[in-house]
């Protein structure tokens, strides 16, 4: 059963700073999620690992932090006005035709020139953001690119042996079982501001997304961790609707956990939310309960898929249900 929300005629709990980490289309979602939440401002917290694509073209050629992902969190925090409209369009706009410029995003190309021009990619991604009325920061979780490898089994013949595989998209589209993911180089610093947005926030979130390259890696940049756990805000896992082809192809939702707290020994959250729909079976949901209590957290249901206009239901979270969601455990854990 979906939990009800906050009776309407209730005023809505300002839940103070937000802090939202991931990447991708999952982070894309919560942004507009949280965005509808009574709050204090909104930072959004971006790894920068993609090597694929429009930003691994970029990283390649100019050496910048790949832009893709910090795109997409810009766009997701663009005004709902029309101005606010046309500037999402093109920061997600991508040049056709078979040129040097064909398949770029128009917004990867604008960050990157203004990076070169500052040398900063902090204040790159604030002069844009300015630049287009954006609802919020957005923030690499290191100034510098990273590369993920991941230990994969099922590569040979005997399912003992590991391989590692190296960068985003290797991973992602692996057809191994991913068993452990690290980042290269090892200890990278985090950024200043990120650590202290997160010892500033009264709500943060993490995930949904791609599971080993878009959600842990935050986790594995040190002082995160930490940062996290002795925030005082209250901390919420949004875990992902289905399993991914690839990285995470037959994970239930316990596993997905299980990843989580192996990765980030000492990781200590709040609150799991999970999507009804997704776990209906009773014996799964003490599953993930159990592996919840890893990270000394409670597990929440709720209804949490976004509809495709004809009745269906996608893998994509509705970003109203979601904030609903994220308010309604706010309010009803005493925050």
């Amino acid at each position: 059963m979906t939990e009800p929300t906050a009776p309407a005629s209730q005023p809505a709990t300002n839940v103070g700073k937000i802090v939202s980490l991931g990447g991708g289309h999952g982070l894309f979602q919560t942004l507009r999620a949280v965005r509808q939440l009574p709050s204090e401002s909104i930072t959004a917290v971006v790894t920068v690992a993609d090597d694929g694509g429009s930003s691994g073209r970029i990283r390649r050629e100019l050496g910048h932090v790949p832009p893709g992902d910090l795109r997409m969190a810009l766009a997701a925090l663009a005004p709902f006005d029309e101005e606010g409209r046309m500037w999402e369009q093109v920061l997600q706009h991508r040049f056709g035709g078979h040129g040097a410029l064909a398949g770029h995003a128009a917004g990867n190309l604008l960050i990157a020139g203004v990076y070169e021009v500052l040398q900063s990619e902090v204040a790159a991604l604030d002069v844009v953001g300015k630049m287009i009325r954006a609802q919020g920061r957005v923030l690499p979780v290191c100034a510098d690119p990273l590369d993920i490898a991941a230990d994969v089994a099922g590569l040979d013949d005997d399912p003992r042996i590991m391989r590692e595989v190296r960068g985003q998209v290797a991973v992602a589209s692996t057809i191994g079982q991913v068993r452990r993911v690290k980042l290269y180089p090892e200890n990278p610093e985090p950024c200043g501001e990120v650590v202290d947005a997160i010892a500033d926030a009264g709500l943060i979130t993490l995930g949904p997304g791609s599971w080993f390259s878009s959600v842990i890696p935050h986790l594995l940049v040190p002082g995160v961790v930490e940062s996290i756990s002795k925030s005082s805000a209250f901390k919420v896992v949004v875990l992902n609707l289905t399993a991914e082809p690839g990285e995470t192809s037959g994970f239930t939702a316990e596993r997905h956990v299980h990843m989580l707290s192996q990765h980030a020994k000492g990781l200590k959250v709040d609150l799991i939310i999970a999507d009804n729909f997704s776990i209906p079976n009773q014996s799964d949901r003490k599953y993930l309960e159990r592996a919840a209590s890893l990270l000394d957290a409670k597990v929440a249901f709720h209804d949490l898929r976004q509809n495709d206009g004809k009745g269906l239901l996608t893998d994509r979270h509705d970003p109203e249900k979601l904030a609903q969601a994220l308010l309604y455990e706010f309010e009803r854990r005493g925050r």
